[in-house]
């Protein structure tokens, strides 16, 4: 998957917004990181739920791994390259459902939540 297109659908979530943060950029909802994007846009890190991050890590093996904060699992890493579309699309939206308050997921009619 390309990058450019991750990221037209990431700003097309409801209240997204793409920020710095720190050597890397982030996309946010309402001030929340759900995805950040280290330099090179390669790879992606999504901070999932861990059931979510576990059933990713199962069924697709071949581009994700844990990602790794002080020691600690923190979220997702994907390689865009790898991924199926349909696959990182899904991923960045659980991601943004994460971090999303109750309110914006209850009006998301798109959303599975």
């Amino acid at each position: 998957m390309k990058f450019a297109t991750l990221r037209t659908y990431a700003l097309s979530l409801p209240e997204v917004t793409e920020q710095p943060h720190h050597h890397s950029g982030s996309f946010r909802v309402r001030g929340k990181i759900f995805v950040t994007i280290p330099p090179g846009q390669t790879h992606i890190h999504l901070f999932v739920s861990e059931e979510q991050r576990e059933q990713a890590l199962a069924m697709y093996p071949e581009f994700t791994e844990k990602l790794l904060w002080g020691g600690k699992v923190v979220g997702l890493r994907l390689a865009l390259a790898s991924a199926p579309a349909a696959v990182a699309k899904q991923l960045v939206r659980q991601a943004w459902g994460n971090k999303a308050p109750k309110a914006l997921l209850a009006s998301d009619a798109g959303g599975d939540w």
